[in-house]
């Protein structure tokens, strides 16, 4: 039997953080049934200007802050301060991305909250962490990626250092901060108490990095660039065949042997060069000859039928757009038609747990800037209209587009205070 609320109904998230991985990490909470309440500065979540566009909206920006409410604050006022620490004695979660210090000057440090409510779940989300000899250096994902051994690992053995092809740190950050968020709701429930979650691009990128980690602290040697290859099983990589790329993973012996009968060649399998994982890693470049000249005759389609028949781990290498399109990934849900705020129709990530419980997690559209601040003020505040509309009138807040005009509230938030 299923029940109709999901997992996080009832939990309130303030979110102050801006760009991606703490708009992530609020963003998973909120697909779970979370209230997440962004709050904005005058000028907006800097990802707002940032394409590709749809009907005048950023693309980036619809995925990273979907279901959530915008209120729009200058932080820079002491009234403003004041009623950003309102909204969070009434919370249960504070999620953040400022460089270390920046949140304390704006009045919405975790001591500050912390001391009104005691129960509250604080996440900070920074390049390096809140300690640390690196803890006031700026952080972008290409940044971690070099410092944490992700691009020196990637790439051809003879080639440059390579960028994985999307902004994985901040992406693994978004989702650590999610679960360590998760972890201590879990943990406030037995001791009533909350706690500071100190999350790391550093250290989330590092962990990504598993098997490398595992690696070096088993040799003490850092893994070379070995290509789009196993580091230390064969085969197991990508191949050509006559009209693209395929890859195979190939771990035992028994499906090793499985490959040998499939491409016409059984006696591989009692090569003493292909013997055991190590041995045929060894020897991978032979291996590669002989498996490239059987796909060489044949498409990638039909390398991966006659391989798949053989219960061979095979897959073509497709790109954004075909993994998408799939029937697999249609069947999933993991893109989901939602509305606009202009009515069209926008495509938005959905999570991609599912519960067995609950129902379909929740996926509605990223808010226009300031579109709730009247609403969370009232309703979570107790503000009547005569209060909203004084703090409003004097750029304490925003309500909309109409009070949005430039130049009425300058920037308050620096590049230079994001992690």
């Amino acid at each position: 039997m299923t029940v109709s609320r999901l997992p996080l109904d009832g939990i309130r998230v303030i979110d102050f953080s801006r760009v991606l991985a703490g708009p992530l990490c609020s963003a998973l909470l909120g697909d779970l049934g979370a209230d997440v309440i962004k709050i904005e500065p005058p000028g907006g979540d800097d990802y707002r200007a940032i394409g590709p566009f749809a009907q005048g909206e950023s693309g980036l920006f619809s995925a990273m802050n979907r279901n959530k409410r915008s209120v729009v604050i200058d932080l820079k006022t002491a009234d403003g301060q004041m009623l950003a620490q309102s909204l969070c004695a009434q919370a249960d979660v504070v999620v953040e991305n400022f460089r270390p210090g920046v949140a304390e000057r704006l009045g919405i440090g975790y001591e500050t909250l912390s001391a009104r409510n005691p129960a509250l779940i604080y996440a900070s989300v920074s390049g390096f962490g809140q300690t640390g000899p690196e803890s006031h250096r700026p952080a972008y994902d290409i940044i971690l990626q070099a410092l944490c051994g992700l691009m020196d690992a990637t790439g051809a053995p003879d080639g440059e250092p390579t960028l994985v092809g999307d902004s994985v740190s901040d992406v693994v950050s978004g989702i650590f901060a999610s679960w360590g968020v998760l972890a201590a709701l879990v943990a406030r429930n037995r001791t009533g108490k909350g706690t500071h979650v100190d999350v790391s691009m550093f250290d989330a990128t590092l962990n990504l990095t598993a098997a490398l980690v595992a690696r070096y602290a088993t040799t003490g040697i850092a893994q070379a660039r070995v290509g789009n290859r196993h580091p230390t099983s064969a085969p197991f990589g990508a191949y050509r065949a006559s009209d693209g790329h395929f890859v195979v993973a190939v771990l035992n012996n028994k499906l090793f042997g499985r490959l040998a009968d499939a491409i016409g060649h059984p006696e591989l399998a009692d090569d003493p060069r292909f013997a055991s994982d190590t041995s045929r890693c060894a020897h991978e470049a032979e291996l590669r000859a002989c498996i490239e000249r059987w796909a060489a005759q044949r498409s990638v389609a039909a390398v991966n039928a006659a391989l798949s028949v053989a219960g061979i781990p095979v897959a073509p290498i497709q790109n954004i757009q075909e993994a998408l399109d799939s029937e697999h990934a249609r069947m999933r849900g993991l893109l989901v038609d939602t509305t606009a705020a202009d009515g069209s129709t926008v495509r938005l990530p959905a999570q991609p747990l599912k519960f067995s419980a609950y129902p379909i997690t929740r996926t509605t559209r990223a808010p226009r800037i300031g579109e709730h601040t009247r609403t969370v003020l009232k309703n979570v505040l107790g503000l009547d209209a005569t209060a909203i509309a004084a703090l409003a009138a004097s750029g304490v807040v925003h309500t909309g587009d109409a009070d949005m005009m430039p130049g009425r509230c300058p920037e308050i938030i620096q590049e230079k205070d994001l992690a």
